[in-house]
């Protein structure tokens, strides 16, 4: 293990905000339209700033708003200092700044520091000026290989498929330099070895910690840096440690980027996007003097199962340890598929993929998604919510091909749907779509027919909804001391069954047979995933138990 820097994170005297924060992740195109045109923005997100109070979170994650072509969702940004016009202005960006404040929200945004858009000013200059130009050290222009060199400078793949390089066409019309894009040819990556995009960067973190924010969320936290020689990927000695990834220099950017954070007054975070398997490689990124927290992929890979997700925990737990970090805690978000569909089908497993029409039961789906957020908000660390889990919605297969946008459709020429269907706009209110997402008779994405009974209106009206039992949970979860730090401890359970208790008088379990279980011993039921009856604790059901008469 590479040697630790800095001593383990604080003690019991201090705990800031993030260690066990609950944050709401905001798709800003799909949450709520404010200005008719079937697209969510600013001011719609603004106008629903009190569903978001009142459901009962700390904090925001802002997928990116900034100016783009949105070949990618806005992962392509051509402006990091500017909103892009169909969301909104920086002014509103402020405004909604100093509006979750007041409403008791903190705020993180999107910083994509992999890549830009082709449209970024410094790229459009790197192409005009040709090979050889100091604009082109910015990024990565390489001569082809081969006659002519008509083949790629390595074997290295994109992303959303296709080789990661694309040919320039040169000033004069000629074949020119090939440009590395480990994701969409729209998308070329940065060259962090370069100064200035350092220094841009460091630039573009203190423009938004200048406007308020309260951390960024690391886009492909460990693709910064890569290899400088570019070997092939065939024959690398070091599968584990690919060329193009999780290089040992992008410590060194983030301590850079850590020390910006710290000079800023409050309590600001980052978390990473970490797709790092091993552990002592993973929890580098958690040293004391670089990113505050990384999101926890394993247990959104794993299937609903007792055997998997306690070796999940228990080897999060552990990891984590190491350093002091909190762990984070995830089910969804907008890059895989919903979790009430992938806990329907009998493969529960997250797979890369998307495999349309499977065979999916929704309502087992929605019954084990009520289980596991019990389950999630239950752990040691932090929580985060992808919009519309808290309404239980699926993933959407059916979008029609012409009305998906994902790049990966047409990177994998159709043998990947995409990502569209986890990113379905909100249904609000109604019983046709767009269910009050827009005043327009349209979202940009097709809301399906039957979310007529999964609408806020619909669900505020019942207090068993899916709806209500976040709300409920993560209000509970602010009265519990034992939720705090308290370490999990496993208690004897059945075979299928997992139990743990936190603290002296908490216990979490849950049923993942097809067979009600006993509850454990216990004083009160504080919240249950679905009803109970006769002392037992349903199939696919997760319950909070006080399990002695200590107040809690």
């Amino acid at each position: 293990m590479e040697e630790r820097t800095g001593a383990v994170r604080a003690a019991a005297d201090h705990r800031p905000w993030w260690r066990s924060a609950v944050f709401y992740q905001v798709y800003i195109r799909s949450f709520a339209d404010g200005d008719g045109d079937g697209l969510g923005d600013l001011r719609g997100l603004r106008n629903r700033l009190g569903y978001l109070r009142d459901l009962g979170v700390d904090a925001l994650w802002i997928n990116p708003w900034y100016v783009s072509p949105m070949i990618d969702g806005g992962y392509d940004i051509a402006d990091y200092r500017d909103i892009d016009p169909s969301l909104g202005t920086l002014p509103e960006a402020e405004a909604f700044i100093g509006e979750a404040h007041a409403a008791g929200l903190r705020v993180i945004i999107d910083v994509v520091p992999n890549h830009c858009s082709s449209a970024h000013p410094w790229f459009t200059a790197a192409l005009a000026a040709g090979p050889g130009s100091p604009e082109r050290e910015r990024f990565w222009f390489r001569p082809g290989r081969g006659p002519g060199g008509a083949e790629p400078p390595n074997d290295w793949r994109a992303t959303f498929g296709g080789p990661a390089w694309t040919r320039t066409t040169e000033p004069d019309g000629t074949p020119g330099e090939w440009y590395l894009h480990l994701f969409d040819p729209s998308q070329p990556d940065w060259n962090w070895n370069h100064p200035d995009v350092r220094a841009e960067f460091e630039s573009i973190l203190r423009f938004w910690l200048d406007r308020g924010v309260d951390g960024f969320r690391i886009d492909v936290a460990d693709l910064l840096v890569k290899n400088p020689d570019l070997p092939d990927l065939s024959g690398w000695p070091d599968p584990a440690r690919p060329p193009d990834r999780d290089q040992p220099g992008v410590h060194e950017i983030y301590r850079s980027w850590r020390a910006i954070l710290d000079s800023y007054p409050g309590e600001r975070l980052f978390v990473g996007e970490v797709w790092v398997a091993d552990p002592d490689r993973f929890t580098d990124y958690l040293r004391a003097d670089e990113l505050h927290t990384a999101f926890n992929f394993n247990f959104l890979r794993c299937g609903w199962g007792p055997a998997e997700m306690r070796s999940v925990i228990d080897s999060t737990l552990s990891t984590h340890s190491l350093v002091g970090a909190p762990p984070t805690w995830v089910l969804s978000n907008h890059d895989v598929i919903r979790h009430v569909t992938r806990y329907g089908r009998d493969d529960t497993r997250y797979g890369e993929q998307r495999l349309l029409g499977l065979p999916v039961d929704l309502e087992l789906g929605t019954r084990r998604a009520r289980a596991a957020i019990l389950l999630l908000c239950a752990l040691p660390g932090g929580v985060y919510v992808y919009q519309g889990d808290e309404l239980g919605l699926w993933e959407v297969e059916d979008i029609p091909l012409a009305l998906r946008q994902d790049p990966t459709l047409r990177g994998t020429s159709g043998a990947d749907p995409g990502r569209d269907g986890s990113r379905v706009p909100l249904p609000w209110e109604g019983s046709v779509p767009p269910f009050g997402f827009s005043d327009s008779t349209a979202s940009w994405l097709p809301q399906p027919a039957e979310w007529r009974s999964l609408t806020v209106a619909e669900q505020n009206a019942d207090p068993r909804s899916h709806l209500s039992l976040y709300r409920s949970l993560l209000k509970l979860r602010r009265t519990l001391p034992e939720l705090s730090e308290s370490p999990v401890e496993w208690l004897t359970a059945p075979q299928d069954a997992l139990v743990f208790a936190r603290g002296t008088g908490f216990a979490c379990a849950v049923n993942f047979s097809s067979e009600p279980m006993a509850l454990p011993a216990h004083t009160t039921v504080l919240i249950a995933s679905g009803p109970l009856a006769g002392g037992m604790l349903p199939a696919d059901t997760a319950v909070w138990l006080r399990t002695s008469d200590t107040d809690p």
